[in-house]
């Protein structure tokens, strides 16, 4: 019993560790993953990296190939330019149902919300190259916040699944790509003054803004696009 629980502790250490890494540039997007490089760069064993890459496989973050092992996922300039062109039409319109439909209580959801982002630091002590998981936490609940008014329940359930397909890319857009860390609050800000004003329009433009603007960060690490190429 004893040694099971050794070995389902060091299998949840070397895939904390992974995952960070992965999340914070620090494996790149593609990169072969070598059990016997890892095991000696984690000090760890095959067994709990095998472990570890097998749970990382099960949430998108590497994949597996065929007598290769595993690799980080690929940066896709075509994957990203597809979820921005879903996102963008459609979590808008539910931007806008929000607006319409929501009241006092939405409202009031949205503004607790924002108020928590605004001063939970989008870097953490312990790791500077990715968002911490206080602020992963805020963001979410905020853009959740945004749409929480739409009554429209399919709608709701596709913003959601594209916002999780597009959590990997938004990450790296800090790790990676670049993306301002004193500005989080204000991008945020300025989806929501609108909002609250019942300006859908103004609303909807600016998140849609938001929404590329992910992907214009990311373009120049994307593996099969020149840098140059534009985004949606």
């Amino acid at each position: 019993m004893l040694s099971d629980e050794r070995t389902a502790t060091r299998v949840d250490e070397m895939y904390e560790r992974l995952r960070a890494d992965i999340l914070g540039g620090r494996l790149v997007p593609g990169e072969r993953l070598k059990f016997t490089e890892l095991r000696d760069r984690y000090t760890t064993n095959v067994a709990a990296t095998r472990e570890a890459l097998a749970r990382l496989a099960a949430i998108g973050l590497v994949t597996a190939v065929p007598h290769q092992g595993y690799r980080v996922v690929s940066l896709s300039h075509q994957d990203l330019a597809e979820l921005v062109a879903a996102r963008i039409p459609i979590e808008t319109q539910v931007l806008r149902l929000s607006i319409q439909d929501g009241g006092m209580a939405w409202e009031a959801g949205l503004v607790a919300a924002y108020h928590i982002l605004e001063r939970t630091p989008l870097i953490g002590p312990d790791d500077p190259d990715r968002p911490s998981e206080a602020w992963n936490q805020a963001h979410d609940a905020f853009h959740a916040a945004l749409i929480a008014g739409c009554r429209n329940r399919r709608l709701l359930t596709v913003t959601r699944t594209l916002r999780q397909e597009a959590d990997l890319y938004r990450q790296w857009s800090v790790s990676l790509g670049g993306r301002p860390h004193d500005t989080a609050a204000t991008d945020h800000r300025e989806i929501l003054e609108p909002a609250l004003a019942g300006d859908a329009d103004l609303a909807a433009e600016r998140l849609g803004e938001h929404i590329a603007l992910t992907a214009r960060l990311l373009i120049r690490c994307a593996t099969d696009a020149p840098v140059s190429q534009e985004t949606p």
